[in-house]
This record gives structure tokens, sequence and C-alpha cells, in this order.
């Protein structure tokens, strides 16, 4: 008994010692601390999951999939996957090397200087913002097929009874998301890790109960429905669209080393983050797949390419279990846009520490009391408010600046593995000694990750009427929407960093890290006159 405070001090002291090194480590790259390291294992791990947020992703785009790739759309789930792992471990050597805030934007200015990490910091924070609009229109997707009681305006049979009804459901969410953000990284580190918890239970019990329910073999998910007859390509043509539906799902796992300043150890904790947010989605998402569809009762209903996975749910788990599957969904829907929110904080926080937007002083003031940037988080919330109300006349405008969203994360992402790519084959890259390193395996990795991101990009970017200008009329500036909507906010952000911000931009002087003066050491000597 009496080593108990003993050992008590000596993990006291451990934990203060590495407090001091997660510190020191901030101030090698020029920052002084200020956020409060509270966050542990599972919370970085849930903050990475819940912006991927298997339940939100699946629920809201299984019926994109299922409509133009039939079953068969599953396999873009795997080829997703191994793609995005590949840039994945290029993050985490970074996050082992770079524990900062802000973290595809600080590892973008790390590799390719300041202009590359601006554009990489500006492109990832518009698509946030639109992001943290996006996943709020999912409650409208999964409430009122809970209850007609959350359909607040009209009775959904109006032409625009749902997106009005949308636009409020999604601001009560993002009005509690800015809240929640505001009080502090604590509190919403509980909700979200709780949240999560709920998440990965329901996920589980939901395979469980599909797999129970399965009435036909694995042959079913090689069935193409007879789509892809007609186009130059074929069925390629058609998977290549439906992929789109996994690939707006496995994205946002740098969450968990965006909140690195607020991690404990996260040199060590953010790489395995980021790896199990990504692995646990893809494994746990590709069987809510394979399993709805060889357990849903008809498998060419129409009903599985308008209402997706909320109908196998209701139609082969029966009303009650399928509500409450819906109702973890909530949940997920709620965590994923909090994460979504919390990590726009942390990069507009990020950047404006640099003096890189406008007012950047305050954007980048911390609340003595809660420890957290609380004017980004107000800012973003009501941005994101903002783009909602683009939903209730024009919701094609809508789903077109959401796709384009996606396609900006996917190009943030290239800003950071091309400039690590050509440090690489220059010799100049070195991963932090002693931490995660890909080793021999970081070049052929690193390429993959360049080729997969350009790929994937140009796969989303691609003038297809039936995403970008699904409904009549046809206008021009919708079907090329994504490269006239990047370019603007591309061209005309940068155009706005170089004639005015570049020559401010520095690290603000009440955020730069100051060397500690040893009281003990003689003074200098006096300036020669």
């Amino acid at each position: 008994m009496s080593t108990d405070p003993d050992k008590g001090a000596e993990a006291a002291d451990a934990a203060r010692q590495q407090h001091q090194d997660d510190d020191d480590a901030l101030g090698k790259l020029g920052y002084r601390p200020e956020l409060k390291r509270t966050l542990g294992n599972f919370h970085t791990f849930a903050a990475g999951i819940s912006y991927i947020s298997i339940l939100t992703g699946t629920f809201q785009l299984f019926y994109f999939g299922v409509s133009f790739g039939g079953p068969a759309y599953w396999w873009s789930w795997p080829m997703v996957f191994v793609g995005q792992l590949m840039v994945a471990l290029c993050f985490c050597e970074l996050a082992a090397r770079f524990p900062v805030a802000g973290s595809v934007y600080n590892w973008a200015k790390q590799l390719g200087g300041p202009h590359v990490g601006w554009l990489g910091g500006w492109m990832m924070l518009t698509a946030t913002m639109v992001s943290l609009a996006a996943v709020a229109l999912a409650y409208q997707i999964t409430l009122p097929q809970i209850s007609d009681t959350f359909q607040f305006i009209g009775d959904g049979s109006g032409t625009t009874d749902a997106a009005k009804n949308a636009v409020l459901l999604g601001a009560v969410l993002i009005l509690f998301t800015t809240l929640v953000n505001a009080f502090g990284v604590k509190l919403m580190a509980r909700i979200n890790s709780a949240g999560v918890l709920i998440e990965l239970i329901a996920a589980v019990v939901l395979i469980v109960l599909l797999a129970a329910h399965i009435t036909r073999g694995p042959s079913a998910i090689m069935e193409t429905g007879g789509l892809g007859k007609g186009q130059n390509l074929g069925y390629l043509g058609a998977f290549l669209t439906a992929s789109l539906a996994s690939a707006y799902v496995m994205y946002g796992f740098d969450t968990a080393s965006s909140l690195g300043e607020e991690s404990l150890d996260p040199s060590r904790n953010a790489p395995r983050a980021i790896l199990r947010a990504l692995v646990f989605s893809f494994l746990i998402g590709g069987l809510i797949l394979l399993f709805a569809l060889l357990a849903v009762p008809d498998l060419h209903s129409k009903q599985l390419s308008v209402d997706g996975l909320q109908y196998v749910v209701l139609s082969t788990l029966g009303s009650t279990i399928g509500e409450i599957v819906l109702w973890c969904v909530v949940v997920a829907i709620t965590v994923c846009d909090l994460a979504v929110h919390a990590a726009g904080i942390r990069l507009a926080f990020a950047m404006a520490r640099d003096n890189c937007l406008p007012a950047s002083s305050l954007l980048a003031r911390v609340s003595p009391r809660f420890k957290t940037p609380v004017l980004p988080a107000i800012i973003i919330g009501l941005v994101g408010v903002g783009i909602l109300v683009i939903n209730i006349n024009q919701p094609q405008i809508f789903s077109v600046i959401t796709s384009i969203a996606i396609i900006m994360i996917y190009v943030a992402y290239l800003l950071v593995t091309t400039p690590m790519l050509i440090r690489r084959l220059r010799g100049q890259w070195q991963p932090a000694e002693g931490k995660f390193s890909l080793g021999k395996w970081g070049l052929p990795v690193n390429i993959i990750a360049v080729l997969w991101g350009a790929a994937m990009s140009i796969n989303l970017a691609w003038p297809r009427a039936e995403v970008y200008n699904a409904t009549g009329p046809q206008h021009w500036y919708l079907r090329w929407g994504a490269f006239v909507f990047i370019g603007i906010v591309a061209c005309g952000g940068f155009a706005y960093y170089w004639f005015v911000q570049r020559h401010k931009a520095g690290v603000l002087e009440e955020h730069r890290f100051q060397e500690a003066v040893d009281p003990t050491s003689p003074p200098p000597p006096p300036a020669a006159p």
C-alpha cells in the first residue's frame, strides 16, 4: 500500500512531462500552446469516425449508388477504401511529424510553402462550411420517416415542403453544433464520443439483424440491372457514376489530427486514430451495404432507389426495430455535423493564427474561459445556415454545390499528397524519428495516393447531367458546375490572398511561441553605441 502514492506521483509527473513534450513540439512549429489538452485516444478516434459517419453516409447515399450502378455498385466501396487508405497512410506520417490544428492547411504549408498551404486551407474551409449544411439536410431524409410530426412545414406533398422543412431542421442542428463547439472541446468530445458509441453499437446490431434476414446469396452483388447500356463506357460508366456514393462518404479522417493541439501525445495517437477511423468505417459500412442488398425483400423494387436504406430497414426489420435504427441514424447525423463543425473551427483558427484570413486577430482569439476559438464557431454556423437557405427554391443548385464541396476536399488532399511526393522524389522528406513511418513503402504509397486523388477528382467533377442537372431545365452552368464553382472559389480566393492578405501573413504576435527566459542566465550585453 505504501507504494501507491509513489505510483500516483510518478503517473502525474509522466503526464506533466508528456504535456510539456507536446507543447515543445508545437513550439518548434512557432506556435504558443493555447488550446486545452484534454482529449484521449478514443476522443480522437471518435472525431475521425464521426466525420466519416457511416450511418449518415450510407443512409443518405445508398439510393444513389443503387440507382446508377445497381447492386454491383457495392464494389465501389472497397475500391474507394483502398484509394483513401493510401491517402490516410500519407496523412499518418504527417500527423506524427506535425501534430497541429488545421491539419490539411498546416501540412500543405509545411510541404509546399505558404501559398500552397493557403490554397489548401481555403479549399478545405469552404468545403467544410458547405458540408456542414449538406449533412444537416440529412435530418429531412430520416426524421419525417420516423414520424410525420417532424414535417413542420406543410404535409410533404407540396413542391417546396420538403426543402423548406429541411432548412428548418438543418438550422436547428447547426444551432446545436454551434453552441456545443463554442462551449469548449471537452463538451464537444463528450457528446461526440457518446454519439459515436451509440452509432457503433447500432451499426453492429444492424449488421447482425440484416444478416439474420438474408434472402439471397452473395452473387446478388454482381447484378448490374442492365444499367450502362447505350453509354460509351458501358457498365463502367454507370459504375463510375455510382461510385460517387462511396466517394462521398469516406473522407474526413484527417479530423483526428486536426485536434492535435487538444490531444494527449498526438504524434503517436493521431496516426492510430486516422487509420482506425478509416478501417472501422470500411468494415462496418461495407457489411451494412452488403447485408442490406442480400436481405431486402425485393432487390428490384423502385423504392430501393428512392428511399434507399431507410426502405430496406423498415421493410426488412419491421416498423418498431426500423424506427429504433433510424433514431440511431439521427444520432449519427448529429455527431457527424458536430465533428464537421469542430474541424472547420480548428482550420479557421489555424489560418487566422497565421494572419491568413480577414479579421485574423479576432478569429484566432481563444476564449480564456472555454479555451476554444468562439468566433469561428459562430461564423461557420451562420454561413452553414445561409447555405441551407439556398435549398428552399433552388435544390438543384444546392446539390451541385454539395457535390463540389466533396471535390474540393479531394483537391485539398491533393495539395498535401502532391508536394509530399515531390519532396520524397527530391529526398527531402523525413518522417518523425521513432514515430509512424512508411519506410520503403512511402514512395509507392504516395504515388498511388496522388494518382488516386487526381482520378477521383476528375470522376467527381465529370459534367454528368444526372449528378449536376438531374431535372430540367438544363443549364450549362449546372452541368459544368464543378469547374465553374471551384474556379470561382479557388481563383477568387487566391486573388484576395495574393493581392491583400499575402503581405500581412505571418504568425500573429500574441500566438507566437516565445522562448522561456532562464532567470539565472546573465543579461545580454548592452548594444554598441
